[in-house]
């Protein structure tokens, strides 16, 4: 594939590369380790000042949504395998948007509004390319292209099918007494929802690689593989039973439809779900968030080591004393590592531990 160079980092093909390995279990020289960090504030460009009538409003403008973009990757170094990336962004329940859910928006977020009250009324949440939220975000994606041309690559936006998005039809109360009352109704809906899950991938994806773009989004990976991120943020409320029944054929279809893909496993309620996940042959990772005031990733370690033992990868976010454990109790195969760091020198030398790990 033919990617687009970012100028400012020389060996850029290099850092994809290693992200290609990372998918297949392998290590081209070292495991991945992307370190990101602000410039000096002497290279700080200023501010876009610009006054919106609501939050909505600044959601919703692509041309600030792109300006914005790029003075903040102006303004970030890119150590190690980080590579410049920005994803257009309307909220984590966007798909959901795409069938006519309407979404209100905070500083940092948005929510669905639900409305899906009666399952007698499901013939009316339709995907259409007319829908305001599928123009925006590609329009914002569109912009985005344009003015990240050799400065940042362009990421596809957050898409959450399945269960999460039928979450966001009814709501999570309604959908728990769904998983009883209605069950045909929630697989029925869940199989047309993949379909266009499959669409709208493709449509997105396609966008990109016409653009000489590899493929990223909000996980942070830049790879040129076709791969995204299946979750299931609902699965947190249900019992192993009802994931297995309900849920884990369609992630495993959208894995096989992906050509690498990495699992969000949300939080520790999600964990009674790892054993059916880690089965799943065409699963290549397990990104484990254990989220706020639940330790940090080496008091997690056992969970490691259990991903690493059925032969998937997986997305490590650690501090730097817990270096030392993670590469004592793992081997380095199939490990994609975020990291900070307060100085250059400092990446430095975590590039040079890391590059021992054997």
């Amino acid at each position: 594939m033919n990617v687009m160079p970012i100028e400012r980092i020389p060996d850029f093909e290099m850092r994809i590369k290693r992200q290609d390995a990372f998918w297949h279990g392998a290590v081209l020289d070292r495991p991945v380790l992307n370190i990101t960090m602000p410039k000096p504030s002497v290279e700080r460009q200023p501010q876009i000042n610009k006054d919106f009538p609501t939050l909505r409003d600044r959601w919703m403008d692509a041309e600030y949504v792109a300006e914005t973009a790029a003075i903040s990757v102006r303004n970030t170094d890119y150590l190690g395998d980080a590579l410049p990336q920005a994803d257009p962004n309307l909220g984590p329940e966007v798909f959901s948007a795409f069938f006519g859910t309407e979404l209100e928006y905070g500083e940092s977020t948005s929510w669905s509004v639900a409305n899906l009250f009666d399952w007698k009324e499901v013939d009316t949440l339709q995907f259409s390319e007319e829908n305001l939220y599928w123009k925006k975000i590609n329009e914002i994606t569109e912009i985005l292209l344009e003015k990240g041309k050799d400065l940042f690559y362009t990421g596809l936006t957050d898409l959450h099918p399945g269960g999460d998005a039928i979450v966001a039809f009814r709501d999570p109360q309604r959908m728990n007494l769904d998983m009883l009352d209605n069950p045909d109704d929630i697989k029925r809906l869940l199989e047309r929802v993949s379909k266009v899950y499959e669409k709208v991938f493709g449509i997105l994806a396609d966008k990109l690689t016409a653009h000489c773009q590899p493929i990223t989004c909000w996980a942070g990976i830049v790879s040129t593989k076709r791969w995204y991120v299946p979750s299931n943020d609902f699965s947190c409320m249900i019992s192993k039973e009802m994931f297995d029944d309900f849920f884990l054929p369609g992630i495993r279809e959208e894995c096989r439809f992906l050509e690498a893909s990495i699992y969000h496993l949300d939080g520790p309620n999600a964990l009674r779900h790892l054993d059916s996940l880690l089965q799943i042959p065409e699963l290549n990772a397990i990104q484990w968030i254990y989220g706020a005031g639940n330790g940090r990733a080496s008091d997690w370690l056992p969970i490691y080591q259990r991903i690493q033992a059925a032969g998937k990868g997986m997305q490590l976010f650690l501090q730097a004393d817990e270096l030392e454990t993670f590469m004592q109790a793992l081997h380095p195969e199939g490990v994609w590592l975020q990291m900070s760091a307060r100085s250059r020198d400092e990446a430095g030398e975590l590039l040079k531990r890391v590059s021992t790990w054997r």
